[in-house]
């Protein structure tokens, strides 16, 4: 088993037993403008308990609701329970099961990464890409990656298309049989934009429009990387305590990101990572709302979103 896997296990393992975690709706979370501070701050609601192995949240502005990913158990298991709950826009819970698999023709086994185009969520599920209706839940498409997809893990909407970050374990999450990619869906199909070993196996992924590139985060390193679509070769942006998760990019052209490696939600800014706040048990994929200046940190092996000030937000 190759060094940084079992490094990863060893990280996953510690973790369960010390706690036993573009189009305008996407372009407004990846590249958001400073929040508005004519009005007072909203109160931060407490934290939303009661989930199921939540990976990502991804904010909708239009609906003003949060999507939740859940995965229910094993990420790499086909056991047709996953589910999406849609929080209201002040942390409240609207509809715990508001996309569940088995109902009304859904299939949802581990659903992870999540992004919005038009009136479309997309959402990875281990080995296939599907696309369910932002407003009703109905599910649109499902895109087979079978053969293909080890681990489809975060999405994100670039300049043509989607993309999204294949991390490439195997069952369990105990070998790292790769390849490390990144997939690109358009048309309703999906075609392999990026393979290359130094993604690390690759979580986080992000559009930074302001730069023209994306921005991928390694579960299994630590450096956040540039990649400009078209070109072949990486750009190293800045080094991070490790297994990077949610990655989104911020005000100023900051990186917001969570890390596994030292539980933290982190800025990265001309090469220096800060942390913020206190420490978070299995922090996955973050979501922002830069109106209220809030950002939403699932934590999976506890069951459990959080909220925190957006770093640098006055709203």
């Amino acid at each position: 088993m190759p060094t940084r896997v079992r490094a990863l296990l060893l990280a996953l393992s510690t973790l369960a037993a010390c706690n036993r975690g573009s189009p305008p709706a996407q372009e407004a979370a990846q590249n958001p403008p400073a929040a508005d501070s004519g009005s007072a701050a909203p109160a931060l609601p407490s934290a939303v308990e009661g989930l199921k192995t939540p990976e990502s949240v991804r904010y909708d502005p239009e609906q003003d609701v949060w999507f939740v990913s859940n995965i229910n158990g094993d990420p790499l298991a086909k056991d047709g329970n996953g589910f999406i709950s849609r929080l209201k826009g002040d942390g409240s819970v609207d509809s715990l099961h508001f996309i569940e698999s088995g109902k009304s023709g859904v299939t949802l086994n581990a659903p992870k990464g999540m992004a919005i185009t038009g009136d479309t969520l997309w959402v990875a599920d281990i080995d296939a890409v599907r696309a369910f209706d932002r407003k009703s839940g109905s599910p649109l498409l499902s895109i087979d990656l079978k053969g293909k997809a080890k681990f489809l893990n975060d999405v994100v909407v670039g300049p043509d298309g989607i993309y999204i970050t294949d991390s490439g374990f195997g069952p369990g999450m105990k070998t790292h049989p790769g390849p490390d990619q990144v997939f690109r869906v358009a048309g309703g199909k999906a075609t392999v934009a990026l393979t290359d070993a130094a993604l690390a196996a690759p979580n986080g992924i992000a559009w930074d429009s302001a730069g023209g590139r994306f921005l991928i985060g390694p579960f299994a390193g630590k450096t956040i990387q540039a990649w400009t679509p078209g070109q072949k070769s990486l750009k190293a942006v800045g080094e991070t305590p490790g297994q990077t998760d949610g990655l989104e990019v911020i005000s100023g052209g900051r990186i917001l990101f969570t890390s596994w490696a030292d539980s933290t939600l982190d800025v990265l800014e001309n090469g220096k990572v800060t942390a913020q706040g206190a420490k978070l048990a299995s922090p996955a994929d973050i979501g922002i709302d830069t109106k209220r200046g809030w950002v939403a940190i699932p934590q999976l092996m506890l069951d459990r979103v959080e909220f925190r000030p957006l770093p640098g937000s006055t709203p």
